[in-house]
């Protein structure tokens, strides 16, 4: 085991491999939030037409879309996506590197960032609308009383509190796209998880770098759950 812990400490320090770590750290926690960030959205209006009821052919058909949307992100593979969409979608739609006047490092971070948003939004939909149908349905027949439009009487009053009331969940989808950031790699994407493999193929040395992995994946856990119980005690005051 000491021969073991040497070899990684020379590939990761002497011969400058943390500096890679520190950088697939970074890549994994920018593609976690603004995967996140994109999900909340994308899954907010997907609660909205959700909830509304299909009383017309346009809330109906809206309906169906958001049904196909949130059926064939949950129902395929986070991987199979990402080759999807840097492979088919985006060379389909003349999004490359050269049109999109980036460096390819960026333009994976990109097509990594947009596919976690798009399979995020489809959980934090049905995340989303369990919270807004936990609101008191009084919220929006009082905002509508006032006069209020529907569309913001939903994003003003009601959709705020309905966070409030998913935030735990939330946090634990932060956490699910932390983990799931692992795969990133397949479109050569360099994140915690490839920084870590790349130095135990220089020396064809598993045990430690990938035991390390581990634990640095399990403090993120560990910090980010420790955030959200603060958030939560906050709020907690708050309403008190």
């Amino acid at each position: 085991m000491e021969q073991s812990w040497n070899i990684f400490w020379r590939s990761f320090y002497t011969n400058g491999g943390y500096q890679d770590v520190l950088d697939g750290l970074k890549t994994t926690v920018i593609i976690a939030v603004v995967g996140l960030l994109l999900g909340i959205l994308i899954g907010t209006i997907l609660a909205v037409i959700k909830v509304t009821p299909q009383n017309n052919i346009v809330t109906k058909v809206l309906g169906k879309i958001a049904d196909t949307y949130i059926a064939i992100f949950r129902g395929t593979p986070i991987m199979v996506q990402l080759l999807i969409v840097y492979f088919v979608l985006f060379p389909a739609m003349n999004l490359k590197p050269a049109t999109l006047n980036i460096n390819i490092t960026l333009y994976r971070v990109i097509v990594a960032m947009s596919v976690y948003g798009m399979n995020s939004g489809a959980y934090v939909s049905e995340i989303m609308r369990s919270g807004i149908q936990s609101v008191d349905v009084g919220q929006l027949e009082a905002g509508r009383t006032l006069g209020l439009s529907y569309g913001f009487t939903m994003f003003k009053v009601v959709i705020p509190q309905a966070i409030k009331n998913i935030l735990p969940t939330l946090g634990n989808e932060f956490i699910v796209l932390i983990k799931e950031t692992s795969v990133v790699s397949f479109i050569a994407v360099v994140d915690l998880t490839k920084a870590f493999k790349s130095i135990a193929d220089s020396n064809y040395e598993y045990i430690v770098p990938y035991l390390i992995l581990g634990a640095v994946y399990l403090i993120l856990v560990l910090v980010i759950t420790a955030l959200i119980r603060l958030i939560e005690r906050r709020f907690a005051k708050s309403d008190r």
